[in-house]
């Protein structure tokens, strides 16, 4: 039987929801499931991860040095806990992506990134050449498997009807000290985290100015959405990085995807691929987001936009 551990992805002492979409893909993969919890306090981000169904235990490291998410600081403490386990897995996030390759160099093997699908204990799908084609992996049995899970992909853990127990562990590991932290910069804002929102509206170059980008923000806030963006509307800068969604932005699966004057670019495609329902917005009537479009709009967006905000009420 498999043995599983998910490194928890938390800030502010608080759980990412990515961690419980991590929960999801391991239950596929069957076994028992363990949270690996690295803070400098970890008893409340321990009492949300036991509550996920699911997972078997939590296991807490509580140093002073854990109380910021640094790779370098975590990854020989992951590495340590992973020893009896048969998988290590991690959100394909940010935090995931500079983690999970320094556990892997650490244990000597390779990893699996981006696991969309489970077919096997040891045999997976994930996207390859910008999601333009899925490729079917399978790793070795008689090592850990690391694996970062497109978090995308799957629906977050619910809650168990137990807590699951919580252990402190024991770790004889010395840590780097060549890192350090500095400071963290962040955007704040009263609308959805863009990553797990179920309702997104996004906007491309064509809005043609930041300050046109308020019918964006406007249209979003009627709907209760997140605010995205297309990497071209970035590179103008009309809105700040963390707002770009895609292939080299974020990758998201909100139940509604509102994509205006955005003509569909397939690194643009990939980060929206899970979407439940894509509303596209275009004068083009040849874009490419038409394609992959469940309703389409073909007109100017600066008349179609306050039309629907109008209907909204």
């Amino acid at each position: 039987m498999s043995k599983i551990l998910i490194v928890a992805e938390h800030l502010d002492g608080k759980l990412n929801p990515a961690t419980a979409k991590c929960i999801t893909c391991a239950k596929q993969i069957g076994g028992e499931i363990a949270v690996l919890v690295l803070a400098d306090a970890v008893d409340a981000i321990a009492a949300e991860a036991a509550r996920l169904d699911g997972v078997s235990k939590v296991l807490t490291v509580a140093r002073a040095e854990n109380a910021h998410p640094l790779a370098a600081v975590y990854a020989p403490q992951v590495a340590a806990a992973a020893a009896g386990y048969s998988h290590v897995l991690a959100p394909s996030t940010t935090f995931g992506k500079d983690l999970l390759p320094r556990v892997a160099a650490l244990l000597g093997v390779a990893q699996v990134s981006d696991i969309m699908a489970v077919d096997g204990a040891y045999t997976f799908k994930r996207p390859i050449y910008a999601g333009n084609a899925i490729v079917s992996v399978e790793a070795p049995q008689d090592r850990v498997l690391l694996g970062t899970v497109r978090v995308a992909s799957y629906a977050a853990a619910g809650s168990a009807a137990a807590a699951a127990p919580v252990e402190a562990l024991a770790l004889d590991v010395a840590l780097p000290s060549h890192t350090r932290f500095v400071e963290l910069k962040q955007g704040k804002s009263d609308r959805p985290d863009l990553q797990s929102a179920a309702r997104v509206v996004s906007g491309g170059r064509a809005l043609g100015s930041a300050e046109n980008f308020a019918l964006i923000y406007k249209l979003a806030d009627k709907l209760g959405a997140a605010v995205g963006a297309s990497r071209a509307a970035v590179d103008a800068g009309y809105v700040p990085s963390d707002l770009q969604v895609g292939q080299t932005g974020k990758i998201i699966a909100p139940e509604l995807y509102i994509a205006v004057g955005i003509s569909g670019a397939i690194q643009h495609l990939t980060g929206i691929k899970d979407a439940g329902t894509i509303v596209a917005i275009n004068k083009d009537a040849e874009a490419p987001i038409f394609e992959v479009a469940d309703i389409g709009l073909v007109g100017d967006l600066f008349t179609l936009v306050p039309e629907l905000e109008r209907a909204l009420g």
